[in-house]
């Protein structure tokens, strides 16, 4: 995701955050095995490159700074708030979902933060740590099937360690660094990883990082009882919104007929997992 300094001067509104799913998360998903029913390619070696728990702390403080500046300006939503209340409710349904992807989200110290602006975005930074953007429910009247999906493709982003990916691939290039030399590159490494925390919300993802969240995200929804068609739905309603520019979320996450065929031709494979939820 991106945000500009014009975006942050921007938000208005209160709103704030969630905290302590993860020990009740994986408690809940010891009792159900996870089959993945999408497909998606392995993560990539290169991300070792890049010490995970170094890159969680500077998201940690970049989270942190982030909230600071959206409360000073009554931004922030606080505890009472409906729509952050709602986002809390499909936080607690999802999490449970995401631990399968990734050991180290067991320990992750989720949070779910909801700042007021017209901005249409919303992002996971590496460790759990998930901002919509008022604009994005509102201006798109998502409805909780929607907003699962949206969460559930940000959340994917950070499972499958997306940020780190691009992190390690950005300093290989940048330090001269070859695959091959890793034991030379962790140190550099580590500490790329911790001087470069203020730019995890620029950074691009690739067009195969956007199919595999979609995909990873979709799963997710559907076995937290979320109906997957709302995948479609919801990037079309991105598509409509488009026609009228300045959407931020499209300017990392593009919309098309493409990405909404794939969206429609997984949607079977995960229809059985959202029926079974639905029973529960």
């Amino acid at each position: 995701m991106h945000l500009t300094n014009a975006f942050l001067s921007s938000l208005q509104q209160p709103r704030r955050l969630l905290q302590g799913l993860a020990m009740g998360a994986a408690m809940l998903t010891l009792a159900t095995p996870v089959v993945a029913q999408v497909e998606v390619g392995k993560s990539s070696a290169m991300r070792n490159l890049v010490p995970a728990e170094t890159l969680e702390q500077a998201a940690v403080q970049q989270y942190g700074e982030l909230l600071a500046q959206a409360r000073q300006q009554g931004a922030l939503a606080q505890p009472g708030n409906a729509q952050l209340q709602r986002l809390q409710t499909i936080a607690q349904r999802l999490i449970p979902q995401a631990l399968a992807w990734n050991d180290r989200a067991r320990s992750w110290k989720w949070e779910v933060n909801l700042i007021g602006s017209k901005q249409i975005n919303a992002f996971c930074m590496p460790g759990g740590k998930i901002v919509f953007f008022t604009g994005l429910i509102d201006q798109l009247q998502l409805t909780d099937d929607e907003i699962a999906m949206v969460m559930g493709h940000e959340m994917a982003h950070a499972l499958r360690e997306h940020s780190r990916e691009q992190l390690a691939k950005t300093q290989a290039t940048d330090l001269g660094i070859r695959l091959g030399a890793a034991i030379f590159g962790l140190g550099d490494m580590g500490t790329a990883a911790a001087n470069l925390g203020g730019k995890l919300l620029t950074l691009k993802f690739s067009r195969s990082d956007e199919s595999d969240a979609d995909l990873v995200g979709l799963e997710m929804a559907a076995r937290a009882g979320y109906n997957p068609q709302a995948s479609v739905t919801l990037w079309e309603k991105m598509g409509q919104a488009n026609g009228g520019g300045g959407i931020g979320f499209l300017s990392t996450h593009p919309t098309g007929p493409d990405r909404i065929a794939k969206l429609q031709a997984n949607v079977p494979k995960v229809a059985g997992l959202y029926e079974q939820a639905r029973k529960r």
